[in-house]
């Protein structure tokens, strides 16, 4: 697989979690693309601000919230509104999950080289 195909492939998957309020998450990576409208949404000043964007870019990557789809959001209130919705525990469970998918997939990806 060349590496184009990785990064399609790698944007496809998705990854599901449960958090401790017993809630299914489904979520995925962020693309370039999706990095991009998430700076969109939070507006200039905070696409500056690093722990803004982080705790931003967590929930932007939820998909779907026990299988009823979460559409991307737009607006700076939308990101709010969907972390106060995730709270700590869901925030905390996609943290863990997406760092622990990073690490897996570094290790694949330098076993191939």
């Amino acid at each position: 697989m060349n590496p184009s195909m990785t990064i399609v492939q790698t944007s496809l998957e998705t990854l599901s979690v449960s958090d401790k309020r017993g809630r299914k998450l489904r979520l995925r990576r962020l693309t370039a693309l999706d990095t991009l409208r998430l700076f969109k949404a939070a507006g200039p000043v905070l696409a500056q601000n690093g722990p803004w964007l982080s705790m931003a870019g967590l929930a932007f990557s939820v998909l779907e919230i026990d299988g009823v789809p979460v559409p991307p959001p737009a607006t700076e209130s939308q990101i709010e509104s969907l972390i106060d919705r995730l709270g700590d525990d869901g925030l905390a469970v996609i943290a863990t999950l997406l760092n622990d998918d990073s690490r897996e997939q570094d290790a694949k990806e330098e076993a191939g080289n």
